[in-house]
């Protein structure tokens, strides 16, 4: 092109009214010319595009008011793929002369109508030969009899779409045939309106009513632009199939059903399928689509936002050192306790706790603090230490724990990107499901693959059973009356990207062994569980965004057995995840956060493993282990809940190990043994839940696994190496039956006291913790208890040391450094203190009132405040046994320090590795109300909503 030509917007407009062919042929002069030609985009190809009576709009039918990238391109790809049934012509058309007398022959053009050269499709394909053109003119076709093709033809409706109705059964049995722009109806004699066995079939822009297409393998087929009401397409070990932006509507079964392995024998359309397919527009992601995966707990949606409102610790002035803060205006009178101790009139000492009352004291007297190592907050994953939750803060995941996009995880999984990427059996584009029974049914080995699609208004979505395989990318599932997506029976596949929302039952529903992959989804707003693992099923769930749903977002039980990892789970209005019924399941790296009920919730069986999550903001507990739960905690951060960080039946036989519990509203660990009236739940809503295929209330029946033997079983509830701090209650509060162990923990800044035992009828043993700077007293014991306090550091405590009712042995622990007295002995308690090491800055080393039953022998006592006795007791009291203690009085030239042995707890030796799950218990059958008694008006009776549907 000249630049003295003419001006560009000028030739735009001349070339507008080019036939296609001849813009072709312009875009071949020069590359200007050529450029000149793709400008024409939104311009000419819209309009040669629209104009064609064989295709719809390319985004028909699920976003038809959004333009292609590229009229042009899609143009392009809409003619390729209509002259696929041609492709083996020049074969079919080859003389059985040599190669050199091959001659072509010129395609006819057959017209049937009245009026017409054939009155009958049947007559004119009786004088048709090899792809001839029948052209069927508007009025209604109907064929008396079965039509049988044995020629290649290509059969197309004159006019407009729905001018043209056939009536007939037609039998394909020639190698290929292309059906377009037509009406199909059943004939009065057969529901199928087309059927191969062989050969490859195209239909392009047509429409189906209320019959059955049925393609049997090697026998493919391409369909596009087609509208299918309440018709049924059977593919039977097809091994390639392509249906592509179609609409099904109104089907009173499967729209689709996918029988058989695909075969093994392929005609002769199949590598050009395969290569039409993969040389069109996938929907595999890329980096810009997965804006959605956002990468912290505050996302950009203000639906998916943390809590704005973070947990204040009452009377505390500084949000960063709750244990040091001191007491509101107009509460510094003090009063005599209950116990006998000095307490001041604060919110948190309705118990008799110290409060930090005197912090205004001369410094210089409290020269006689021994030099001794307090044992602090632990890493939390890896990261940084959670500090207090601020309103309105997010939190930085570690690395571990951010969700990554589609592409990055396909990028990580050589396998699942394999799987995203293969072709196998059907594949379904770009299609429309809705306002029917089902969607896509895929059985007895089949393979389909679903892109892009949307599914809406139906019974279900998609069902997988009988060892059969799907490829689920993008699609959307909505609004169905059952589950969305079902496998049973080892089905299986990848479900990677999807949207899956506001359905009736579980957005995903896993059984009888299936084994799926599920990737990258958004499963919110369902009626009842985002995800449903049971009946020994199985799967990989990673890395998914599940929230809104108003039953568990993950629910495993009846053997389920799933891998559950890096997922973010939320704002749910029952429990985060729920594990009853014997469900068992690895559960690692989730985001827990915003849930109505338990983060976790387990019960009734459970046994599942819990390692490296972060459970936090839940509107309740943070972990509920409840009737009959068992299983591993191991290495989780619990943190900013409202209720309890870990709320536990003792008889339950949980292990809680190597946990972050932080800034919870109420206790840190709280271990109950009581419980209540079962079937009751909030609301007064029935206790059984269903599980039914379809939503009907039946039972559901399984085949129970016995238990593992491998999985070796444990008799005391332990609780070890956690870092229990900052929590709005006791760290510990104790209120069981059962025995319990609580070994080498940091129980440290707790609101109220570090351990608290109201009640323990069996041997609670507390060994190597370190108790530190709680706001009241380091351990409490209440009457009729039975502790043993053994290796233990109890420091710094706003309140007595230990105080003790019970039965308790105290034996080798260092107690130093307590604003009340290091040991308080009250009536009714019989106590053994043996070989301790106790000092109070302020108060008596150890204190006896009233006709506390005590023997203190071998223990080393230093000397408080100069103006306090090292031992006080009352002098009635003769059944207190002193023996061979050593009294240690401060001089000026002294420096006292913990040696021989050093400082308590000895942690280094005592922390342990790594431990397995633990084995299962049998099935109950009704769920039942967790109830406990809690201190000081924190709880009402019971974990807050810890019952599970």
């Amino acid at each position: 092109m000249e630049a003295g030509g003419l001006p560009l917007e000028l030739w735009r407009m001349i070339l507008a009214y080019l036939p296609l062919p001849d813009l072709g042929r312009c875009s071949l002069v020069c590359r200007a010319w050529r450029e000149l030609i793709l400008s024409l985009d939104r311009t000419r190809w819209r309009q040669l595009y629209l104009g064609c009576a064989e295709c719809r709009h390319p985004n028909w039918p699920n976003q038809p008011d959004v333009e292609p990238e590229s009229w042009r391109e899609a143009f392009k790809q809409h003619y390729l793929a209509s002259k696929t049934w041609t492709k083996n012509a020049a074969i079919l058309e080859t003389s059985v002369c040599f190669s050199l007398f091959r001659r072509r022959r010129t395609r006819r053009t057959l017209s049937v109508g009245p009026g017409h050269e054939f009155h009958s499709l049947g007559s004119a394909l009786a004088m048709s030969s090899l792809f001839d053109r029948i052209l069927l003119f508007p009025g209604l076709h109907e064929e008396q009899g079965e039509i049988i093709l044995k020629v290649p033809v290509e059969i197309v409706g004159h006019g407009k779409l729905g001018e043209v109705a056939l009536l007939a059964s037609i039998d394909q049995q020639c190698s290929t045939t292309r059906l377009c722009n037509l009406v199909f109806m059943p004939a009065w004699f057969s529901p199928f309106m087309f059927k191969t066995t062989s050969g490859h079939v195209q239909f392009d822009n047509c429409n189906f009513e209320n019959g059955h297409i049925q393609v049997h393998g090697p026998g493919t087929c391409q369909v596009k632009f087609c509208s299918f009401k309440n018709t049924h397409v059977f593919l039977h070990n097809v091994p390639l199939c392509v249906l592509e932006n179609c609409e099904f509507v109104g089907s009173e079964n499967n729209s689709v059903t996918v029988e058989g392995h695909p075969s093994s024998e392929n005609n002769w359309a199949y590598t050009h399928l395969l290569g039409l397919i993969r040389s069109s527009p996938g929907v595999l992601p890329t980096e810009d689509s997965d804006s959605l995966m956002s990468l912290d707990l505050e996302s950009r949606d203000q639906a998916w936002s943390p809590r704005t409102c973070g947990i204040v610790i009452e009377g505390s002035q500084s949000p960063t050192s709750p244990a040091t803060g001191s007491p509101r205006a107009g509460s510094q009178e003090a009063e005599m306790g209950s116990n006998g101790e000095r307490v001041a009139r604060t919110p948190d000492s309705s118990d008799g706790g110290l409060s930090p009352s005197g912090e205004d004291e001369d410094e210089d007297q409290l020269t006689y603090r021994l030099s001794y190592q307090v044992q602090g907050p632990r890493p939390v994953l890896g990261g940084p230490f959670l500090g207090p939750p601020l309103p309105g803060a997010s939190i930085q995941l570690p690395s571990c724990l951010v969700l990554n996009s589609l592409r990055q995880e396909l990028q990580k999984d050589r396998e699942a990107m394999a799987l995203a990427s293969s072709v196998q059996g059907c594949l379904i584009r770009k299609c429309l499901f809705r306002d029917g029974k089902g969607g896509v049914f895929v059985c007895s080995y089949g393979r389909a693959k679903m892109e892009g699609n949307i599914f809406r208004n139906l019974t279900y979505a998609v069902r997988c059973i009988h060892n059969s395989k799907i490829i689920m990318l993008r699609n959307h599932i909505h609004h169905c009356r059952a589950s969305g997506i079902f496998l049973r029976l080892e089905g299986g596949g990848l479900i990677a990207g999807n949207n899956i929302c506001h359905n009736a039952e579980a957005g995903v529903d896993i059984r009888k062994k299936s084994n799926p992959l599920i990737l990258c989804n958004q499963i919110h707003h369902g009626l009842r569980s985002g995800i449903v693992v049971l009946g020994n099923g199985k799967g990989i769930i990673r890395n998914n965004q599940i929230f809104s749903n108003k039953e568990a977002g993950i629910y495993i039980l009846y053997h389920g057995n799933p891998v559950v990892s890096r997922n973010h789970i939320f704002k749910g209005h029952a429990a985060g995840i729920a594990v009853s019924e014997s469900g068992r399941g690895l559960i690692t790296e989730n985001v827990i956060r915003e849930n109505q009920w338990g983060g976790v919730d387990v019960r009734r069986g459970g046994v599942p493993i819990l390692r490296s999550n972060l459970i936090c903001f839940g509107y309740s507990d943070g972990v509920v282990v409840g009737d009959e739960g068992k299983g591993l905690l191991e290495g989780n951060t619990i943190y900013a809940n409202k209720g309890c960080g870990v709320w536990m039946m003792a008889s339950s036989l949980p292990h809680v190990t190597r946990n972050h519990v932080s800034y919870n509203g109420l206790y840190g660990v709280a271990v109950f043994s009581q419980k209540e009236g079962s079937g009751e739940f909030p609301g007064g809503h029935g206790a059984q839940e269903n599980f039914s295929e379809d939503g009907d209330a039946v039972l559901w029946e399984t085949e129970l696994e016995k238990d593992d033997p491998l999985r070796r079983p444990i008799t005391i509830a332990l609780v070890e190496s956690n870092s229990v701090n900052h929590n709005g209650a006791s760290g510990l509060y104790i209120q069981s039956s059962e025995a319990l162990h609580v070994v080498t923990n940091v129980i440290h800044a707790n609101r109220v006291r570090g351990i608290t035992v109201a009640q323990s009828s069996q041997l609670t043993r507390v060994a190597n913790n370190s108790i530190s700077c709680n706001r009241q007293s380091g351990v409490k014991i209440e009457a009729q208890c039975k502790v043993e306090l053994r290796g233990n550091g109890i420091y710094d405590n706003r309140g007595h040391g230990i105080i003790t009712k019970g039965d308790s042995t105290i034996m080798e622990n260092d107690i130093i450094g307590n604003r009340g007295s290091g040991l308080q002995l009250l009536p009714t308690s019989d106590t053994k203190v043996i070989k301790n090491r106790i000092h109070s800055s302020r108060a008596s080393g150890i204190t006896v009132q009233g006709h506390a039953k005590a023997l203190v022998q071998e223990n080393t006592i230093f000397q408080g405040k100069t103006s306090k006795t090292i031992f006080q007791q009352s002098s009635s009291n003769q059944e207190c046994a002193i023996q061979n203690n050593r009294v240690l009085v401060f001089k000026k030239s002294d420096t006292w320090r913990l040696a021989n042995p050093p400082a308590r707890p000895h942690l280094e030796n005592s922390l342990r590795g790594p431990s397995a799950a633990h084995g299962g218990q049998k099935v109950t059958a009704m769920a039942t109300r967790i109830t406990a008694h809690v201190e000081g008006g924190y709880h009402s009776k019971r974990s807050i909503f810890c019952t599970i549907l």
